[in-house]
């Protein structure tokens, strides 16, 4: 490629930036309230262990800091199916759903009022194994991965609803 290809190129990705500056377009984590109150959101732990996974995940992505008092509250109700997919001769199932519905509100600490609720929804499949250790990994997998999938989710709908609300 040659010089002036590449500096066509730059200018014209320049260009593009500095179009997208004057529609007003702002990236979602721009806004320091945004970032400020997530991680000022303590999450509360729902049971079990997919419950424990996205807990864990939602304190890493919130960048929760411990050093400040919470702002928030978060509190989370599951909802967990799992079900099978395609039979094999012996009629047991070749492949598995699992399912998980969050239903999550976050509370003003100081007032007590809620701030914002909202659901999410994630699905995530997974082979059956003929070994029973083997299926207990594929299962512990799939839940991790769906935990992390529904934490993704409420963070991103969290700075979402942050970003919309007017700076104090």
């Amino acid at each position: 490629m040659s010089v002036g290809g590449n500096i066509a190129r730059l200018a014209l990705g320049l260009a593009g930036l500095c179009g997208l500056a004057a529609c007003g377009f702002t990236p979602l984590y721009a806004d320091n309230a945004t970032t400020h109150g997530l991680t000022h959101v303590q999450v509360v732990e729902p049971q079990g262990r997919v419950g424990y996974l996205l807990r864990d995940d939602l304190d890493d992505s919130l960048g929760r800091d411990k050093g400040d008092a919470p702002v928030y509250r978060l509190e989370m109700q599951l909802g967990q199916t799992r079900g099978s997919h395609g039979l094999r001769a012996d009629a047991t199932a070749q492949r598995y759903e699992l399912d998980l519905t969050v239903t999550y509100t976050l509370t003003d600490i100081a007032t007590g009022k809620v701030a914002h609720t909202g659901k999410v929804m994630s699905v995530v499949s997974y082979d059956s194994a003929d070994q029973p250790y083997a299926g207990i990994a594929a299962r512990e997998d799939t839940e991790n991965r769906l935990a992390s999938d529904a934490a993704q989710k409420i963070e991103i709908q969290l700075a979402a609803w942050m970003a919309s609300q007017p700076s104090s």
